[in-house]
């Protein structure tokens, strides 16, 4: 007989400080000798990068 297995709980949660958008492209206004712009890219602090962050990630971030 078949076994029906649960997927695990979601330990996971979209981070609360950057709202799933965890990266960025920051324009700087200098060009390069090729015309195109200076960008910066940055991560959010708290995900770092991931989109998401653990449970008690996410209620620290919400004190």
């Amino acid at each position: 007989m078949p076994q029906h297995h649960h997927a695990p709980a979601r330990i996971t949660r979209v981070c609360p400080d950057c709202n799933g958008f965890a990266r960025a492209a920051v324009a700087t206004g200098t060009r390069l000798p090729d015309g195109t712009r200076t960008t910066l890219h940055t991560s959010c602090r708290t995900c770092e990068g991931t989109v998401t962050v653990t449970r008690h990630t996410a209620a620290a971030a919400q004190l």
